[in-house]
């Protein structure tokens, strides 16, 4: 018989974890009535931190003068 040791996490390490090596969430979503597919979403979402290796695709690049 093995024993496994049961650890407690708190949830901020666990985000910091995740964070630190991202995530990668996907879904789908379909609306249907009477077997007819009305609506279909599809979801694909990275989450990830962003540090000096790794810019924000949000921010524009510095313009040199």
């Amino acid at each position: 018989m093995t024993v496994v040791e049961r650890r407690e996490i708190a949830l901020v390490d666990l985000l910091d974890r995740l964070l630190a090596g991202g995530v990668v969430i996907t879904g789908d979503v379909t609306l249907r009535i009477a077997d007819v597919d009305l609506v279909r979403i599809d979801l694909n979402a990275l989450i990830s931190s962003v540090n000096e290796s790794v810019p924000s695709p949000f921010e524009l690049p510095a313009k040199e003068l």
